[in-house]
């Protein structure tokens, strides 16, 4: 037999509110064609001798009429849509005429050829319908299709529906008409998770974050400027295999780069461990360097290799998906770590790792490994090595394994901060192309748990060797972040978690920060034996808002002495008579809340090293008479305590 040929069909989305539909017909089709009409919120009127108990009740309840009686051609006066739903082939062919007499769009449900319209199975999620329609060939399937459609969107979807309908308000109320488009198309692309987390003051904070980024991106020369791009990476197969994938993300949208392959310390010194090099950005520097000197335009890093605060004239233009971020387990002869025996050797060059794995089994004997990845499991086939533990992101994206090669928990070997993201860097006066990368490569739910993790690390004031682990994940919104620092010997792991709703950055960086500020209290300094770097400085942070401030706390946490005032009366009364080392600005306001105490402070040496957040709070500070020394790279929490804590430690204060 030919299979049925389906119709072309034209799909609509018809608005029927306080519309007139009549059905025609009492049974079981009709009454599931009632409610989806009643859904709809038209106004239904049902014709049939009889009705099953679903539809006398809706009657009962008001919310349709029933006509106990048969079909009448004038029972269609005034209608909108038609629908015959009898089991009666010749009534429901009389409704498709009187119908047709009154030019109505009319359903046959017997006989779909001989209708205008079929209605298709529909599954709803807030403001948000999918619609599936098999053009009469499989009816089954479409059931089947709106089975998984029930599955695959859950209520996250409408909830992120109706936080872009918001948007699409104060869209136009705030963006100029030539530009909603784009505004509303990049936040449609922000993750699922974010989008659904949105309050309608959250709404209103994207909104602006988008336009700015758009007008950032408008005032950018012409798109000759990234014609020829040049990405510095490091030489080894996983460096390249993820500067491809970035690059090839990039060109896509039309961003065509080469590669400037560059050997970094960390690199060329394989029989060192990475203690003894200087842990800190040491497969970075190089590539840095290439930016600085113009012979590369970004570059391309696993995230984990990011010291905790990049240099003050670099910034991360994007972050973007994550791999899996767990530690693996490799071995040739045993299952698991478990199955080592006592005395067995196992290599790895991170400190955390070799804490961690030492708090577990202190019987091991944790050696120095260093190389690429094939070149570790070259050793470890090689019989150097019982085991070794390698980022299984790295595995993956190479397509390599042991024998045995088996995931970590997390919660017990904490991945460390940013494992598994990839990260590209520029100029921190690149916004341009930074905003374009970010637009095109960048992840929200990564960033935000990425922000956490090295939020989290800046505060324990560790580098990206520290014995310092930190994983976050976003779930519906709220930011779970899990932590473990540890001494060198793993004879205590000091452990910690903690969540909050995080839509932006600065959430997830102030989760990060509540954490490790926590775990320092909990003896977590005592076990990295850090120091305070900002011990011995006194600032001034003014206040232009009742809330606790998120900024005092973060640098507090690195020893600094923080005076917070709402006025000038309560600076002078908080210093008693002395100079702070450093003015924090975070806004306009703030310079306005101190402008007396300014004024006196200007005939009073030494001037203080004045910081500010961003163009608004930096020219109220210049015309106060206090030109800021360092501002921000972009106007946020964590970016302001970043920048300050880098300025007062590469370059002192007066």
């Amino acid at each position: 037999m030919r299979a049925a040929k389906a119709r072309n069909v034209y799909p609509i989305a018809l608005d029927l509110r306080g519309r007139a539909v009549v059905i025609a017909g009492g049974g079981t089709v009709a009454a599931r064609k009632a409610r989806g009409l009643l859904d709809a919120g038209a106004r239904v009127t049902v014709v049939a001798p009889d009705a099953t108990s679903v539809l006398r009740e809706a009657a009962a309840n008001g919310e349709l009429t029933l006509v106990l009686r048969p079909f009448e051609p004038a029972d269609l006066d005034g209608a909108t849509l038609a629908f015959a739903a009898t089991n009666d082939a010749a009534v429901n062919a009389a409704v498709v005429a009187a119908a047709r007499a009154r030019n109505l769009l009319v359903d046959d449900a017997s006989e779909g050829a001989r209708g205008d319209f079929a209605t298709a199975l529909a599954h709803r999620v807030g403001p948000l319908t999918f619609a599936v329609d098999t053009g009469g060939v499989s009816p089954s399937f479409a059931i089947r299709l709106q089975r998984e459609l029930r599955e695959r969107f859950d209520e996250r979807y409408g909830r992120a529906a109706t936080a872009l309908g918001r948007a699409r308000e104060y869209v136009k109320a705030v963006v100029p008409p030539e530009q909603r488009g784009a505004v509303m198309g990049a936040l449609a692309e922000r993750h699922l998770d974010v989008l659904a987390a949105l309050d309608p003051g959250a709404v209103e904070n994207e909104v602006d974050a988008a336009y700015a980024a758009l007008e950032r991106k408008d005032q950018a020369p012409h798109d000759a400027t990234f014609a020829h791009l040049v990405c510095a990476t490091r030489a080894s197969a996983l460096a390249m295999w993820q500067t491809r994938h970035v690059m090839s993300e990039l060109a896509k949208r039309g961003l065509v780069s080469t590669v400037l392959q560059i050997s970094t310390k960390g690199d060329r010194q394989l029989d060192r461990s990475l203690v003894e090099l200087g842990t800190d950005g040491i497969f970075v520097k190089e590539l840095e360097r290439a930016l600085r000197e113009r012979r590369a335009d970004y570059a391309v890093h696993s995230c984990k290799d990011l010291p905790s605060r990049l240099a003050a004239d670099m910034r991360l233009a994007a972050i973007g998906p994550r791999a899996d971020a767990r530690d693996a387990f490799c071995s040739e002869r045993y299952a698991s770590l478990e199955d080592l025996p006592e005395g067995a050797v196992v290599g790895t060059s991170s400190p955390r790792r070799r804490a961690l794995l030492l708090s577990l089994r202190p019987d091991l004997r944790c050696e120095t490994i260093r190389g690429n990845v094939d070149t570790r499991l070259r050793k470890l086939r090689d019989g150097e090595f019982d085991a070794i533990v390698l980022a299984l992101a790295g595995l993956q994206r190479l397509e390599l394994r042991a024998t045995h090669t088996v995931p970590f928990d997390p919660a017990v070997m904490v991945p460390a901060v940013a494992q598994g993201a990839l990260a590209v860097e520029v100029r921190a006066g690149d916004t341009s192309l930074a905003a374009r990368i970010h637009a095109i490569f960048a992840d929200a739910a990564t960033e935000l748990a990425v922000s956490a993790e090295r939020a989290f690390l800046r505060t324990l004031h560790g580098g990206c060797q520290a014995p310092v682990g930190a994983y976050a994940t976003l779930q519906d919104g709220v930011l779970h972040i899990t932590a473990a620092i540890a001494p060198p010997d793993g004879a205590f792991v000091l452990r910690g978690t903690d969540s909050a709703e995080a839509a932006t950055t600065d959430e997830a960086e102030e989760l990060g920060m509540r954490l490790g500020e926590r775990l320092i209290a909990e003896g977590g300094a005592e076990l990295l034996g850090t120091t305070t770097p900002l011990a011995g400085h006194l600032f001034l942070l003014p206040r232009t808002q009742e809330r606790p401030s998120r900024i005092a706390p973060a640098l507090r946490g690195a020893g600094a002495e923080v005076v917070e005032a709402s006025d000038s009366d309560d600076a002078l009364l908080a210093l008693g008579g002395r100079v702070p080392h450093a003015l924090l600005f975070p806004s306009s306001g703030s310079v306005k809340a101190i402008a007396s105490y300014l004024a006196a402070l200007r005939e009073r040496p030494p001037r203080p090293m004045v910081a500010a957040m961003g163009e608004a709070s930096s020219a109220a500070a210049r015309e106060a008479g206090f030109p800021p020394d360092v501002v921000a790279s972009d106007a946020s929490i964590g970016a302001f305590v970043q920048t300050v804590t880098h300025y007062v430690m590469t370059r002192g204060d007066n």
